[in-house]
Order: structure tokens, then sequence, then C-alpha cells
């Protein structure tokens, strides 16, 4: 068997190492046999020297079967979503629950937000007392009774991701393509999907900005998935300005819950479109409807019965959280005790916003972090931020900054102006739903 020296050395001759050597590499990283040096010099050659598609693949099928992954029986299809992160995004808090309305079963295993873009699970520690860890068995039985659940990934999946993940932002590797394919399907392909849709943004608020690195990102994710043998598509979608209108944890989940109570709101407009498209698109891998468009009128449907809202309900009570929540959920979330309105300077129409300005606004007044041990204040953020294209008169509300202090507060409000530009003419925004993959 190919050991890793081996395989360091035919990166260095850049040579792509072939699918066997690939699978030894990551069974080293999973059993600790290769060392932190080795992972380093691994992911440089990655880098230097891409992968095939059946390398890429190969890796990533290892790099999940390195640790535990999930198995079900279920009386309807397993499925999720994973979304290449932004800013104002908490489309999970809504889709995995509308999923499960319609049946399907969702066990979502999600991340914490690093840099500008939040994390869902940082979203859902806003609730008092929800419980964002578990051990597998009790992931299995809440999924199994309420239809979905979203929790942090234990230290059992994935492991070889874990280590590969911890030395690509040190040795500057975090943006090759086929590293980043293997470290988000490894970890989604271990909860034993039938079906994945990928949400890939695109725009300046994404980590993936350019849309051109954002499609072949999305194809390479839908080709490896479905080598994986899991009904896997892609959809590509507009992060040119947040997907809510709010970003920051609290704030975040309160978008959430006005989308699933009052899903014909204008504050939830972004929201419910981007829940529908994904949950549309996985009810019809999933067998449960019989296109994407039937599969987002179901969607639909599930939000303004109110069945979603319960779903979401009986979740938020089996990880922990207050057993009221869907009906007392604007007292049950925590407030910033300073809150201060931007107003416009001028009549015209919000031509621009720079998105991922707003989420570094999010990170400096403490509702993100800079490094993993950073300690979070969900309360903190920016709401009713104004859309493209809105039409704005002197003195207009613009957004809303909610901070610890006042000092914190004034002084995000002027960074939030700087990033909403104006336009003497009329703007029609970016499609929020560009294209899907398959």
């Amino acid at each position: 068997m190919t050991g890793p020296r081996d395989t360091l050395s035919r990166l260095r001759r850049d040579v792509a190492p072939g699918p066997e050597a690939l699978v030894a590499f990551a069974a080293g990283l999973a059993d600790g046999s290769v060392s932190d040096a080795q992972a380093g010099a691994f992911a440089m050659g990655i880098c230097r020297t891409p992968l095939t598609p059946e390398g890429r693949a190969a890796l990533t099928r290892a790099m999940r079967d390195g640790g535990e992954t999930l198995q079900w029986d279920l009386d309807g299809p397993v499925v999720d979503k994973h979304s290449t992160g932004g800013v104002g995004d908490c489309v999970s808090l809504i889709l995995a629950p509308a999923l499960a309305a319609c049946g399907a079963y969702v066990p979502m295993i999600s991340g914490r937000g690093l840099g500008h873009t939040g994390g869902t699970l940082d979203k859902l520690a806003s609730i008092p007392g929800f419980r964002i860890e578990m051990q597998t068995d009790e992931l299995q039985s809440i999924v199994a009774r309420v239809g979905c659940a979203i929790v942090g990934a234990t230290g059992e999946i994935a492991p070889a991701d874990r280590r590969l993940y911890a030395v690509r932002d040190v040795t500057g590797t975090v943006e090759s393509l086929d590293l980043i394919v293997a470290s988000i399907l490894s970890k989604k392909l271990a909860e034993g999907p039938e079906a994945l849709v990928l949400d890939v943004k695109t725009g300046d608020g994404a980590i993936v900005a350019d849309a051109d690195a954002a499609r072949a990102l999305a194809r390479a994710l839908v080709e490896t998935g479905q080598a994986a043998g899991v009904m896997t598509s892609a959809i590509l979608t507009d992060m040119s300005q947040p997907a809510a209108t709010s970003a920051g944890n609290a704030l975040e989940v309160i978008a959430a819950m006005e989308a699933l109570t009052e899903p014909g709101g204008r504050g939830s407009e972004r929201l419910v479109t981007l829940t529908r498209a994904l949950g549309g698109e996985l009810l019809a891998l999933g067998g449960l409807a019989r296109d994407a468009e039937d599969g987002a009128a179901r969607i639909g449907a599930a939000l303004t019965s109110g069945a979603a809202a319960e779903i979401f309900g009986r979740m938020v009570a089996a990880q922990g959280g207050p057993t009221d929540f869907p009906e007392r959920w604007r007292d049950r979330l925590p407030a910033a005790p300073v809150v201060a309105e931007l107003h416009a300077d001028r009549p015209g129409v919000i031509g621009g916003i720079d998105t991922r300005a707003l989420g570094e606004i999010v990170v400096g007044l403490g509702g993100g972090r800079r490094r993993e041990d950073d300690r979070i204040d969900p309360a903190v953020g920016i709401s009713h931020i104004a859309q493209i294209g809105a039409i704005v008169t002197q003195g207009q509300p613009l957004a809303r900054v909610h901070a610890a202090d006042g000092d914190a507060a004034e002084a995000a409000a002027i960074r939030v102006a700087e990033a909403i530009t104006f336009s003497d003419n009329a703007v029609t925004p970016p499609q929020l739903v560009q294209e899907t993959i398959r």
C-alpha cells in the first residue's frame, strides 16, 4: 500500500495521487499515523496539483468512511442541504422543519460561524437551553420522532476532515476546490442521506464571490456527491445582499420565526423564496414531489399552514429549548441593550450593499468570531436592512444596529451607512435563485 511519504513525493513532482493513495492518506489522517506536518504538506500539494474527479471522489469517500456514518430505518427519505456560507442566511432553521412537514427526515449536522459568515449552531444557541451537542443515538431518536434535528458534529464524524481542516487555514490552502469539496461532503455524506442539495452562494457576501468559481465549485460538489451514491444537486444563489433583512444570531432566529409564522410578510420574502427553491429540489430528489416546482409548492404549503412552525417548536423542545417557543419566541430571545436606527441622508434608490462589510460589522459588535475560541454576544447585530432596489426618502430608516453600548452602536452605524450605496436611477436587484446544477 502506498505510504504518506510516497504520496507526498508524487505531489512534490506535480503528479496527482491515485485513488488508492488518497484512501490510504485519509485513513492515516483519521487514525493519527499521518503527522500534522504531512497533513500540511498534503494540503499544499493538492493546491499545486489538483486531483482528478475520480481522485476527488475517492478522497471524499475515504474521509467519510474514516469515522462514524449514520444508518437509518425510517418510513421516508433522509435528506439534507448545505450552504457555502453567507450573511443573514438562516434558511436551515426554516427548511429543516418544512421538509419534515412534507414527509422527509433531516439530520442536519451544522457548524459554527467563523469570519464574516454566520453559523447555524450559533443562531440556535441564542435560544435558551437549546442543545447543539449530542450523541448519535439521541440525534437519531429525535429525527425519528420529530422529523428533524440540527446539531454539531461529534468527534467521531469525519475525523480526517477535522485534522485537515485545522491545517488549511495556517497553510494558506483554504481555497483549494478539491479540499473544499472533500471537507463539505465528507461530513454531509456521513449523515447517511439519500438526497443532498448544495446552496452555493455567489456575490460579495459569499465565501466564493466570483460567479465562475462558484459555478465550478457547484459542479464539483454535484459530481462528487453523485459519485458517492447520493442524489445531489446544487443551486447557485445570490449573496450580494443578506439572505434575510437581519444579520446576527438572535436577530436571524427572529427572521426565521417570522418566515415560519408570517410567511407572507415583506421581511421574510427572500428567505421564503430561497427555502422553497432548496426544499422543492430536495423533495423532488427524495421522491416526495413530481419535480422541483411541485416540491416548492409543497414547502410553501407547509409554511402557510403552520405545520413547519409546529415541527420547529417540537425540535426546539426536544433539544432542550422552551416548550412554548413557537408561541412565545419574542419573549424568549435575548435583546441588545442599545438599538440605534440609521436614516437615509438623501432620497434615492438603494443601489448596492457591501454585504461582506455588514458581516464584518456584526463580528465587530461581538456577534461573530475571528478565532474559534472567541465568545459571541447572541443579541447584537443589524436588523431591518433596506434591500437593493428599494426607493427611499430622506430620513427614512435604512437599518437598525443592536449593540452592547452606545459607543459600539454609533461606530457600527457609521460603517453600515458606508456599506449602503445610493443610485439616482431605478435598480433591479440580482436574481436570488440563479441556476440549478444537476
